[in-house]
């Protein structure tokens, strides 16, 4: 606890398909996943509760606004925050005056601060989330996204919380 692995590599070189099979969404060809002394498949429910997983791809339905994609995102991962925390989230990654545009119409790291938003819920209202599985979380942010980012990481870690971040970039963390 308290510590990030952070995964530097060239593309294909197989960061991407560790944290999926680390989130349970691929199958390792070989062995088993264990965490705390249990493999992923005796603990599907309990991983998925500690787990949170950012792909590298937003995630986002085009047609919702930020804050439809945020409700939408905490919803799956199975958090129940109110209404305005989630404002309150949107406006600490700077999205509050875009929170009813449309994803379409959202710059590239716009897209990319309705997941670091997760990550904000995540902090304040949802603690059993300690495992965070990050694909390139800072691409297309700008540099006070990436200091937001690390900020939130740190914030994690000091809490005892686990973060496994694949990039391309070098972090200070």
């Amino acid at each position: 606890s308290g510590q990030a692995l952070v995964l530097r590599g060239s593309n294909g070189s197989g960061k991407t398909s560790l944290l999926r099979i680390l989130a349970g969404l691929t199958l390792p060809d070989r062995g088993d996943v264990a965490w705390r002394g249990e493999t992923m498949k005796a603990l599907s429910a309990t991983w998925r509760n500690a787990a949170l997983y950012l792909g590298h791809i937003n995630a986002l339905k085009e047609d919702f606004s930020a804050a439809e994609n945020l409700r939408d995102a905490l919803l799956i991962d199975g958090v129940h925050v109110a209404q305005m925390a989630q404002l309150s989230a949107l406006e600490k990654v700077g999205l509050l005056d875009r929170r009813n545009v449309l994803a379409r119409r959202l710059s590239q790291g716009q897209k990319r601060r309705v997941g670091l938003a997760r990550l904000v819920l995540s902090l304040s209202h949802h603690p059993c989330k300690t495992f965070w599985l990050l694909d390139e979380p800072t691409n297309a942010l700008d540099e006070e996204g990436v200091s937001l980012f690390t900020g939130l990481i740190s914030a994690h870690l000091d809490r005892g919380g686990v973060a496994c971040i694949a990039t391309h970039l070098k972090l200070n963390l």
